[in-house]
């Protein structure tokens, strides 16, 4: 315990020695969780909207005061005759096209089939499906609105219709606000990206610099090096995610509903994985630019199928299966199921046995392969 407490000594020195690394550790990742937790945001607003009009109608005009009162669309243009709409489009300068024909109106009111044309530019599959989902909403709205005044003015025999009332309630996000749902996930990227590069280019700068060989003679043994060169990299991410739960807190008023005791339980555990990773690496390579490559092809890897920006119900089954080997999304989904639904450790235990399963292995393999030559 003394050699090792005398390298973890050395190794802390070696890191607030270096002037770069601590923007990296401390100012860089609030940064980071404060641009990405407003950027990241799937929400669609001001959708832009070619509005031509053919009919020129009451109706018509009430339908589109409707949708430009929606915080959702935006009224790029107005038209009021027949244009190729295709050429609209293909303009680039509109996400949709809303056409009204001409009989719009009349056909409403003598209760016959009503259509109006929606065309969609779907070069971004996301908006253009939330938008066409949208504008049927406002529309179908619209028809009801409408629908009821007519018939409160039809004098017709009222009826006694039984209503269905639905009641629902939004549970562990009540206000549906998405920074709920995206921080807690950017605050796992931003503990893995910084673990892992980090501890990916720490031997690697030991081989460069020189320095590696002065420890080789030395009569350490193998562990004892690779614990000496984790552990203060373990701290550092402790800190990290604690600085990110702080900012969560305090900037964005994230709710912590379960026990912070549980979260750094896991965290540290996480950590223990991620830095095994970055070590592993580190024993491989022989440059800091080798390690850095290597780390940013897995963890863009990790990152994009962790469940994060795209849901994992909806990736190909294939895709799901390769998840079950990604630490990312485990991570992921224990910080939501503690922090937002107060979940226990019974509820996480399948994502601790597998993430301590993964670090026994990851560090044994760094362990074995670092060789302790002069």
């Amino acid at each position: 315990m003394r050699t090792i407490r005398f390298l973890i000594q050395k190794e802390f020195l070696q890191i607030f020695r270096n002037k770069s690394i601590l923007p990296i550790i401390i100012v860089a990742p609030v940064i980071q969780l404060l641009v990405l937790a407003y950027a990241a945001d799937f929400e669609i607003r001001n959708l832009k909207i070619y509005w031509n009009d053919q009919d020129q109608s009451t109706a018509s005009s009430r339908l589109r005061d409707k949708i430009s009162s929606s915080e959702y669309f935006s009224l790029t243009d107005v038209s009021f005759e027949y244009i190729d709409l295709n050429e609209e489009l293909d303009k680039g300068k509109t996400d949709l096209i809303l056409n009204v024909p001409i009989g719009f109106e009349r056909d409403y009111l003598t209760s016959e089939k009503s259509e109006i044309q929606l065309l969609v530019n779907a070069i971004d599959g996301i908006k253009a499906g939330l938008g066409s989902f949208y504008l049927s909403q406002v529309a179908r709205d619209f028809s009801l609105e409408v629908g009821g005044e007519l018939m409160a003015k039809m004098p017709l025999k009222k009826i006694d219709l039984q209503v269905i009332e639905t009641t629902y309630s939004f549970w562990f996000n009540p206000f549906l606000n998405y920074k709920t749902y995206m921080v807690p996930g950017i605050l796992v990227i931003l503990v893995t990206m910084i673990g892992a590069f980090i501890s990916s280019m720490n031997i690697v700068r030991e081989k460069e610099l020189g320095t590696i060989e002065q420890l080789n003679v030395t009569p350490l043994k193998k562990y004892q090096f690779i614990l000496g060169k984790m552990i203060p990299l373990w701290i550092i991410g402790l800190f990290e995610f604690s600085l990110g739960l702080l900012v969560a807190k305090l900037v964005f008023n994230i709710p912590i509903v379960g026990s912070l005791l549980l979260l750094y339980g896991f965290t540290a555990v996480y950590l223990v994985m991620v830095v095994g990773i970055g070590m592993f690496i580190s024993t491989v390579t022989e440059t800091q630019q080798q390690a850095m490559f290597i780390s940013w092809f897995f963890l863009v890897i990790f990152i994009l199928m962790g469940g994060l920006f795209t849901p994992i119900e909806n990736m190909p089954p294939w895709a799901q299966k390769i998840t079950l080997i990604n630490p990312v999304r485990y991570f992921i989904e224990v910080i939501r199921l503690v922090m937002l639904k107060g979940s226990g450790l019974q509820d996480i235990g399948r994502q601790i046995i597998v993430v301590v399963f993964y670090a026994i292995i990851i560090n044994s393999l760094a362990v074995w392969r670092y060789r302790k030559t002069t």
